[in-house]
């Protein structure tokens, strides 16, 4: 039988999800106008000293960061789960002495799931793929903000760059899992209740990688990561379309219009199961051709869609449902 929650349960879960979404939107500004603030006063050597290291400390993140399990483990990530809930499944092992690429789908609005599941252990990944380490790797250009890089990085979050990748996959041993959420600022886009569409037809960099450095594919989906907020989609060719493409054009991320529940910013109480599939051998291709690269993006996504629909219906989607991918 489901235990009901305590009133100060689920005030513990709001506040723990309100400081996520608060600080996915707000904190990186924060720190920015903090130590710019801090300039102004008695307490300039502050951030005079702080700049001067990070330029020092410039390509840490790159380099394998400064991940800490101390912040994974935070109870505060607890209640940022069982806030949905979400829960990961896992369906084939992952064997330590390999390494993996992981494509986690859907995007969202703000990728739940994958962070969840790949950035904090409230989910137990290293309790159910035992000697593997996840990694996720999100926009590059949020490891150039001060402060909040250095919160980033304690979480084990890396920049999806080709360094970044190279670091993971060939300098530090085996046993990592790299995620990336491939659809990126473009899925987001089209992230609405309803809505299961991926965007990847054009997407193989990520194939490439896995081929130069022998690491197997992995397809992961998360059901219910887009029912976590209602977006205004403004249509193609629209004035609304055409400011967003250029935001992320020259910003790398979309500014999505969106609202949740109560507090508008705060994401639906819906359920999020993040699937992991089955691993993809891949084998080790220093200079891998277009038509290697060609044929395991198709098995991959044959595997993405085949996962997809084995578990559409225990995660609360109709047999109707079909996958998109554009």
């Amino acid at each position: 039988m489901k235990q009901e929650k305590t009133q100060w349960k689920e005030f513990l879960e709001t506040v723990s999800v309100l400081q996520w979404v608060l600080s996915f939107l707000l904190l990186g500004v924060a720190c920015i106008v903090l130590l710019v603030c801090l300039m102004f006063t008695s307490l300039w050597p502050l951030s005079t000293v702080y700049f001067i290291w990070l330029v020092k400390d410039w390509q840490t993140p790159e380099r394998g960061g400064r991940r800490t399990a101390f912040v994974r483990n935070w109870s505060v990530w607890k209640h940022l789960r069982d806030y949905f809930p979400i829960k990961l499944v896992k369906t084939a092992e992952l064997n330590p002495n390999k390494n993996y690429v992981l494509g986690c789908h859907p995007h969202g609005i703000m990728s739940a799931g994958a962070f969840t599941c790949f950035s904090t252990e409230s989910c137990g990944f290293t309790e159910a793929f035992p000697g593997v380490r996840s990694s996720l790797a999100i926009l590059a250009g949020l490891f150039r903000i001060p402060l909040y890089r250095e919160y980033i990085m304690s979480a084990g979050l890396f920049p999806v760059s080709k360094p970044s990748l190279v670091h993971l996959l060939s300098k530090s041993g085996k046993g990592n899992a790299v995620v990336i959420v491939i659809g990126g600022a473009a899925e987001s886009l089209a992230s609405s209740p309803g809505v299961n569409t991926v965007v990847m037809r054009q997407r193989k960099g990520f194939v490439r990688v896995a081929l130069e450095f022998g690491a197997d594919l992995v397809p992961v989906y998360s059901f219910g990561e887009n029912e976590l907020f209602r977006q205004v989609i403004f249509s193609e060719g629209s004035i609304g379309r055409k400011l967003q493409d250029l935001f992320k054009k020259i910003m790398g991320f979309a500014p999505c219009l969106f609202v949740g529940e109560r507090l508008a910013w705060l994401p639906y109480r819906t359920p999020i199961t993040t699937v992991v599939g089955s691993p993809i051998s891949v084998p080790k291709c220093v200079l891998p051709t277009e038509e290697e690269v060609d044929h395991y993006h198709g098995l991959y996504m044959e595997a993405l869609s085949k996962l997809f629909h084995e578990h559409k219906v225990g995660c609360g989607l109709s047999e109707s449902h079909e996958l998109r991918i554009i």
